[in-house]
């Protein structure tokens, strides 16, 4: 499908460039072509989402996609994979469709190569030095600049055809699977953050990904570090040595009877700080890590716990997190515990007051007390401890299962449907060039004051949901913050050109929801479809044509 591309971006070059450059070169051939994306690639990413909303999955695209028969072509696929990943040959169908396409091959080159770079744009230095600018990721809810999705964007947005997007795409996931399988992180992601629900859904998914990969390789690293101490020890999992001398401090514990205990899972000592009885130290233990849920998983999380009021799962974590602190604190009690996981709920106990001795039982010492939640009976707490054994969190059963989470992640990322993929990769490119174009323009206090102006437009109507039907407009809006940061002196030239119409920017400011004195600028406001009569056509008064019907051309 050769899906019809308005290149507003050289109508508007032409308009200010100089006569020296020879019609037709694309103004994004300059320097600065690497550094804000050009709003083709995001009209190309719009017509993509008009044009797939029937389309359930990528899957179905490719092969609705096809000239030739499905079956032949998926079985033609499958084995190219099966060749890229066991024999390593990497010249398939997907390199002799891109073959010539730089900025794919060098993507997928990237995520073949365990120490690909991605990014071209390396201006999260400049953007994060100035806090004034504007967070368009969590704004519009798309993803930050110089990460893989952005690149993804605009790789994606570059291709003409249907049928080279989702091959490109089912190649990328058979990569972020391989990835996954030999345990190494992918490029453009961070490493070890939980997701971020301000970002794109597939932006958290990835970062699941990578989550899940780090944690894996801390909990290799903390078995083998009990199994080295065991080894050590030589007890062949009997924790208790009578009066053997210690290997170490941070190796036994002496608890109330004299005895020599085991320390084990211990993290780090926590200074000046005590166990209640037995006066060791107290250790933080290595516990088990938390699930990792991205906006769709704690919505249906939320609606769980209405339906059944289950809190089983925070009571999965505390009872594991206690295991954890008995085996690495032998000899505690719960005010320890308490001490160390919930602060609040334990009270020091005053200068004047040590001398004296609280008589609460076991709810109190001459050190504090509980807070009086954690004295009531049948308090979940104490009901938890007095189940809870000694046992380190890399030998408990796990909380959060890395393999069954990613496996279902990477299930979604081949089933996703075409127009929700698009509308993902958009928004995460349209903030990306948004973000680096803010970072370039806000050193122009005049030009800063219409990129305000653009930058109101796009934040507001993206934010509706109802956006899509506006992404024309958005697209149009792109190519002024664009034109901004390329050819700021053209955009004042052509703007201070503009008459003077205050009854049709007050109708543009309207229509536009401050949007302003741009709107004249767009011909009278975004929803007109002619400029004003008696008013000169400007740089900024093209609109793209109408994109074709869905699935037309494939």
């Amino acid at each position: 499908m050769f899906v019809p591309v308005f290149d507003a971006n050289l109508c508007l070059a032409n308009a200010v460039s100089s006569p020296k450059e020879k019609e037709g070169d694309s103004p994004l051939k300059d320097d600065n072509s690497d550094i804000v994306p050009p709003a083709n690639v995001l009209k190309q990413l719009a017509i993509g989402v008009q044009t797939t909303k029937i389309i359930k999955s990528m899957k179905d695209l490719m092969i609705s996609s096809r000239d030739s028969s499905p079956v032949k072509e998926r079985s033609t696929l499958s084995l190219s994979a099966m060749k890229s990943l066991v024999v390593g040959e990497k010249e398939d169908t997907f390199a002799s469709e891109f073959g010539r396409d730089e900025k794919v091959m060098s993507l997928i080159h990237s995520l073949t190569n365990a120490e690909g770079h991605l990014s071209r744009r390396k201006i999260g230095s400049r953007v994060e030095k100035n806090t004034n600018l504007t967070n368009f990721a969590k704004e519009i809810h798309g993803a930050p600049p110089e990460c893989l999705v952005t690149e993804l964007a605009e790789a994606i947005g570059c291709l003409k055809t249907l049928r080279k997007m989702a091959l490109f795409w089912s190649r990328v996931v058979v990569e972020v699977r391989r990835l996954w399988c030999e345990g190494q992180h992918i490029p453009g992601i961070p490493p070890d953050e939980i997701p971020n629900l301000n970002s794109c859904l597939l932006y958290q998914q990835l970062q699941v990904i990578n989550c899940c990969i780090s944690r894996k390789r801390r909990r290799a690293i903390a078995t083998e570090s009990l199994d080295s101490v065991l080894k050590l020890a030589n007890l062949d999992g009997d924790y208790t040595c009578g009066d053997i001398p210690p290997l170490s401090p941070v190796v036994y514990a002496r608890i109330s009877s004299g005895e020599l205990v085991l320390r084990l899972g211990a993290d780090k000592r926590r200074e000046n700080c005590t166990l209640l009885e037995t006066g060791e130290p107290v250790y933080t233990p290595v516990m088990q890590e938390g699930p990792l849920l991205t906006e769709d998983l704690i919505k249906e999380t939320e609606e769980f716990v209405l339906r059944t009021g289950s809190v089983g799962v925070g009571c999965s974590q505390l009872l594991s997190d206690m295991q954890a602190f008995k085996a690495a604190n032998p000899g505690c009690i719960l005010e320890d515990f308490v001490r160390w996981h919930s602060p609040p709920d334990w009270t020091e106990a005053s200068t004047d007051d040590e001398s004296k001795e609280y008589v609460n039982g076991d709810n109190s010492s001459s050190k504090g007390q509980l807070s009086i939640r954690m004295q009531k009976e049948g308090n979940l707490w104490r009901e938890l401890w007095e189940t809870a054994k000694s046992v380190p969190a890399v030998r408990q059963s796990p909380l959060y299962d890395e393999d069954l989470s990613v496996e279902g992640i990477l299930h979604s990322l081949e089933s996703i449907s075409p127009s929700g993929l698009f509308e993902q990769l958009f928004l995460s490119l349209l903030s990306s060039g948004c973000a680096i174009a803010e970072g370039r323009i806000c050193g122009n206090e005049n030009m800063y004051k219409t990129f305000k102006e653009c930058k109101d437009y796009i934040i507001v109507t993206c934010q509706a949901k109802s956006w899509i039907e506006k992404a024309d407009d958005i697209c149009q809006v792109y190519e002024t913050v664009t034109m901004m940061a390329l050819n700021p002196n053209g955009v004042i030239r052509v703007t201070t050109k503009q008459p003077q119409q205050p009854d049709d920017s007050e109708t543009c400011e309207q229509k536009g929801g401050g949007f302003g004195k741009l709107g004249s600028m767009f011909g009278g406001g975004m929803d007109s479809k002619t400029p004003p009569k008696n008013q000169e056509p400007t740089m900024f008064s093209k609109k793209p044509p109408k994109p074709a019907t869905p699935l037309e051309n494939i």
